[in-house]
């Protein structure tokens, strides 16, 4: 049987505004939950957030959704907004490592299907380590990072310390979109998650790529890019092609931007065959790792299906996307 873990889902556990309070009374974000159970409201102090549902606090409605949906594993991680970058350091240590406790207590429901990712005050390298380091050693499989922080990309000195640490501590690192670009020329319709997401995803690769970032990265790092790598793979070309024309593109990146493509993974979460199958042609069947976005709406809502039944995939790359790659890549060798 082929195994189906979702690597790329989300958590947001019932935080009380009391709780959030600790890390910023005015903006943190809580969970209000309607008197029905079922539902919520994401909040940021007194602002409505996002609405959700129960399976986003609740293991044993995530487990009930992951069996008629077929799913075996989960990797969840921090809801962005839970991220807490631009709030003091200490306050954000304490507030991640509540998280990362909190997160660590939903999978306990059970523990061979849920595994947790975890989060870190990146804004302050010493306690972003520690607390990395930390989290793995209870039993986090990785940590979950933003693609910038403030107007710092992952090219940024302070971002590679971090993505050092992980690779010399072999922790897996998930660097998930967020804070999309926006002047306020994107204000409905979503399109700060349909246009700007996407664009984020690729500017943290493409920076990596040509800053020279990865020749001072050490190759043992598991790296990961959620929602499909956003317009990477069909951008690529652009991007080579500028490297071979232009010295100003190439001046700090020693080899062609194709060429790295070997020092990192991205999810499945394309939601189109076509775009799934250029994804896998450009990093290829082993880079490529099932992740939905679960439970929010514009996650992949039949987790897996996609892959399953891509007309293009022999069964060999099926699998490999549904299961084994995050075997290999998280350390889940125990689930097998």
């Amino acid at each position: 049987m082929t195994l189906r873990i979702d690597m790329h889902s989300h958590f947001f556990p019932p935080i009380r505004r009391e709780e959030a309070a600790r890390l910023d009374a005015e903006h943190a974000p809580w969970l209000q939950i309607d008197s029905d159970g079922e539902h919520g409201m994401m909040m940021t102090g007194e602002r409505e957030f996002r609405p959700v549902y129960r399976a986003l606090w609740d293991s044993a409605r995530r487990i009930e959704e992951m069996d008629a949906l077929g799913v075996d594993v989960q990797l969840m991680c921090a809801t962005p907004v839970m991220f807490g970058y631009r709030y003091d350091a200490a306050a954000a240590n304490d507030w991640a490592q509540r998280m990362n406790d909190h997160a660590l207590e939903l999978c306990a429901y059970a523990p061979a299907r849920l595994f947790a990712l975890a989060q870190v005050p990146l804004q302050d390298i010493e306690f972003a380590c520690a607390e990395a380091s930390r989290a793995h050693r209870l039993g986090h499989r990785g940590v979950q990072i933003g693609n910038h922080l403030g107007n710092r990309d992952l090219d940024d000195d302070h971002l590679v310390t971090f993505l050092i640490h992980c690779a010399n501590e072999g922790i897996p690192v998930l660097v998930h979109p967020w804070d999309m670009m926006t002047d306020g020329r994107m204000k409905k319709w979503m399109l700060p998650w349909l246009v700007s997401m996407p664009a984020e995803t690729q500017l943290g690769m493409i920076s990596l790529i040509l800053s020279g970032a990865f020749e001072r990265i050490p190759k043992s790092l598991k790296l990961c890019f959620a929602h499909g790598g956003g317009s990477f793979a069909f951008l690529l070309g652009r991007v080579q092609n500028a490297w071979e024309q232009r010295d100003i593109v190439r001046e700090d990146c020693p080899h062609p931007p194709v060429s790295y493509l070997d020092r990192f993974h991205v999810d499945s979460a394309v939601f189109d065959a076509g775009a799934l199958k250029l994804l896998v042609d450009t990093m290829g069947e082993d880079r490529v790792l099932l992740g939905s976005d679960y439970p929010f709406p514009l996650g992949e809502l039949k987790i897996g299906d996609l892959v399953a039944n891509h007309a293009q995939l022999s069964s060999e790359a099926k699998a490999k996307i549904l299961g084994s790659n995050a075997i290999r890549f998280f350390d889940l060798n125990e689930i097998v």
